[in-house]
C-alpha cells in the first residue's frame, strides 16, 4: 500500500465547498492519492444560510463533516488545517503550522468572502453572510433587537430597534428581508408585551433600478411586488455611503436628491463579495493578477496561466462564459466546474485527449421571497408564485451533500410551513456576565 501511494500522481484540493467537495468525490476510485484540505471539518450548504440567521434551521441541519461525507473513498483524505502559501516550483502547499504537501495537481476552491468596495469598517456593523458564525451573529443581533426593543420606553428608540436594512437587493438580500419579516409577521407576532414585532420596518437598499437584477425583467417586478406585498420597502437606484452603529446613510442616484439617513440598529450586508484571500496569495506565486474582485483569472480548461498542473474553481476563478462575461458565483457552477477538473485530471493520467475546455450549462435560476413566494427561469421558462417555491425547495434540498441532512431540513420546512414556527431561535453569542443569571 505505501509503495502504491508513493507513486501515484497526488492531487491536493483546497477547499470543501462546492467546487472541491465534487472534485473530490469525480476523484473517487481513481490511480491517485487525494488530500483535501481546509480550515472547517464541515462541507457549507451556504444557500440556506439566510435560514440559520432568522432561526428556521439550526446549523447542524446545514453543515456535514467531511470526513463523514468522504469516509467511503479510500484514496481520499482530508486534513484540518490553514494554508498560508504556495511553492509551485517545488510543487507544495504551505500550511499554517508548517506542514508541507506536495502535490501533481493542484485545485483550489476557497471560494470568495464578502466585499464592502473599500469599506471594510462597515463589516463591525453589517455584518455578511457567507459562514455559519455569520448567520448565528446575525440571528443574535436580529432576536436581540427585539429584546431590547421590549425593554425600551423611548419610542425613537424602539423605531430604531425595530428597523432592518439589507443592503443589496440580489437573491441574498431578498431572502434576508423576507426571512426577517416573516419572523416578525408570524413567527414572533404574539411573543411579545409591550411591542408588536410586526410593526418592524425592513428595508433593502439596492443600487441597480431593479431587485434580482440577473433575472429577467419580469420576474424582477413580481419580485418587488411581493416584496412590497410583505410590508418590505425597497429602494432602488440608491447607494450606501455610510454605516454606523446607529444609522444608515443612503444617497440617491441621478438628479438632486441630498443623501439621507435610516436610523437602524440592524443592518445585513449582502451587496457584493470577493475572491477569498488565498487567491491573492496564489497569483503573487503564479506571477498573474487577479481581477478587482480578487477573482484568480482561469484559462478555458480552469487551469491558471501556463501552469497545467493548477486549477482553480467556483467563486474564487473568474471564468469568462460564452457572453464573455465571468460566470457568477453560483452553486451550480463550482459544482460543474469540480466534476469537469476531475475528470479532466483522469483523462491525462490515462493519456487520452483533453475532451475540450469547460462549458458551463445554465439550468436556470431561483430565488425565493417568502412563504409560498418565489421567482425561477430556466431554459427560457418563467415562472413564479407556489410552483416557483416548490421547485426552489426541491432543488436545494436535492444539493444538500447527505441524506441525513435533507431529511432533516425536510422535516423543519414542514413543521415551520405548518406552524409557522422557527423553532432554532436562540440568541448564542455572548456569555453572561453571571453564569447564574438568567
Amino acid at each position: 500500500m505505501a509503495d502504491d501511494g508513493a507513486t501515484k500522481h497526488k492531487v491536493v484540493i483546497i477547499g470543501g465547498g462546492f467546487g472541491g467537495l465534487l472534485a473530490a468525490q469525480g476523484l473517487d476510485k481513481q490511480p491517485v492519492d487525494v488530500t483535501m484540505i481546509d480550515r472547517r471539518n464541515f462541507h457549507l450548504f451556504q444557500p440556506l444560510l439566510y435560514q440559520v440567521a432568522t432561526g428556521g434551521l439550526s446549523p447542524a441541519n446545514i453543515a456535514s463533516p467531511l470526513r463523514g461525507i468522504l469516509r467511503h473513498q479510500r484514496n481520499t483524505r482530508v486534513l484540518l488545517g490553514e494554508v498560508i502559501g504556495f511553492d509551485l516550483t517545488a510543487k507544495h502547499v504551505q500550511l499554517k503550522d508548517g506542514t508541507e504537501v506536495p502535490f501533481d495537481s493542484l485545485i483550489v476552491a476557497t471560494g470568495s468572502t464578502h466585499h464592502y468596495f473599500g469599506n471594510d469598517k462597515w463589516e463591525e456593523f453589517a455584518p455578511g453572510l457567507k459562514t455559519i458564525e455569520d448567520a448565528t451573529e446575525i440571528r443574535r443581533r436580529v432576536l436581540s433587537a427585539f429584546e431590547r426593543a421590549e425593554r425600551s420606553t423611548d419610542a425613537a428608540e424602539r423605531a430604531r430597534l425595530l428597523t432592518f436594512v439589507v443592503v443589496g437587493g440580489g437573491p441574498t438580500g431578498v431572502e434576508m428581508a423576507g426571512a426577517i419579516r416573516e419572523l416578525a409577521l408570524h413567527t414572533m407576532r404574539y411573543d411579545f408585551r409591550a411591542i408588536d414585532p410586526a410593526t418592524c420596518k425592513v428595508i433593502i437598499v439596492e443600487g441597480q433600478n431593479r431587485v434580482l437584477g440577473a433575472f429577467h425583467e419580469s420576474l424582477s417586478a413580481k419580485a418587488l411586488r411581493a416584496l412590497n406585498g410583505m410590508g418590505i420597502e425597497v429602494k432602488l437606484d440608491c447607494h450606501v455611503t455610510e454605516i454606523t452603529a446607529t444609522s444608515v446613510t443612503v444617497k440617491p442616484d441621478g438628479g438632486k436628491a441630498e443623501p439621507y439617513k435610516i436610523e437602524t440598529a440592524n443592518v445585513v450586508w449582502g451587496a457584493g463579495v470577493k475572491g477569498s484571500p488565498l487567491g491573492k496569495i496564489l497569483a503573487k506565486a503564479a506571477g498573474i493578477e487577479t481581477d478587482r474582485a480578487g477573482r484568480v483569472p482561469v484559462n478555458g480548461d480552469c487551469t491558471i496561466s501556463n501552469r497545467p498542473d493548477i486549477f482553480v474553481v467556483g467563486d474564487l476563478a473568474s471564468f469568462k462564459g460564452a457572453d464573455g462575461k465571468p460566470l457568477p458565483g453560483l452553486a451550480p457552477v463550482a459544482i460543474q466546474q469540480g466534476q469537469y477538473v476531475a475528470s479532466t485530471i483522469v483523462r491525462r493520467l490515462k493519456g487520452e485527449s483533453p475532451g475540450g475546455n469547460f462549458k458551463y450549462w445554465d439550468k436556470g435560476s431561483m430565488a425565493t421571497i417568502g412563504r409560498a413566494q418565489a421567482v425561477g427561469e430556466s431554459m427560457g421558462i418563467r415562472f413564479s408564485g407556489y410552483i416557483a417555491w416548490l421547485g426552489w425547495l426541491f432543488i436545494h434540498v436535492l444539493y444538500i451533500a447527505r441524506f441525513e441532512n435533507r431529511v432533516l431540513v425536510m422535516i423543519q420546512w414542514f413543521w415551520n410551513y405548518v406552524t409557522r414556527n422557527r423553532a432554532a431561535r436562540l440568541i448564542t453569542g455572548e456569555r453572561s456576565t453571571d453564569a447564574r443569571s438568567g
